[in-house]
């Protein structure tokens, strides 16, 4: 049985993996009013990821005879005045979800639950590379996003990303 704190730090999870769904649908929706279909292609996959992670806790939760609840999920709230804008608001929220999960292991690891640090080991994982992937994402913008045909070229390559379901965490 999960001890009550860690399963709620979870279940509030599954909440903020939504919303990051959700803030990233918005970034789609800023870059397809731009005319930047690859962009907004690469942030729809993101908003796939953040509901699949959702879902993965979700699961965990009720497989340890957790009873899940959602909250309401906030409205985004960006405004944006340039393509950069919302590539650094995507890295600043990456910070803030690892901030979250390494708060959940720490929970975890005072209360010696491996199970929950076990299946957690794939999400700390998973923030690394979701952090690594908006700095690289701010790092071409930055050298080609300001000449009109670097700009292209970026928006072709974003438009190329496939989605492939993560693999289970557990």
């Amino acid at each position: 049985m999960l001890d009550k704190k860690i399963a709620e730090l979870l279940n509030d999870q599954i909440n903020k993996e939504l919303y990051s769904g959700y803030l990233y649908l918005d970034f789609a929706n800023y870059f397809e009013d731009e005319g930047l279909d690859g962009f907004a292609h690469w942030y729809e996959i993101q908003a796939q990821e953040e509901r699949d992670h959702a879902l993965m806790i979700r699961r965990y939760l009720i497989d340890n005879g957790y009873r899940v609840t959602f909250g309401e999920i906030a409205k985004p709230d960006k405004k944006f005045t340039s393509h950069m804008d919302p590539l650094k608001a995507g890295l600043e929220h990456e910070k803030y979800v690892t901030s979250l999960i390494t708060a959940i292991y720490a929970a975890a690891f005072d209360k010696k639950d491996f199970k929950t640090m076990q299946f957690l080991d794939w999400f700390v994982k998973e923030q690394m590379e979701e952090e690594k992937n908006a700095d690289d994402l701010i790092k071409k913008m930055q050298l080609f996003g300001a000449e009109p045909k670097g700009l292209y070229m970026l928006n072709q390559e974003l438009s190329a990303r496939v989605y492939n379901a993560p693999a289970t965490a557990e």
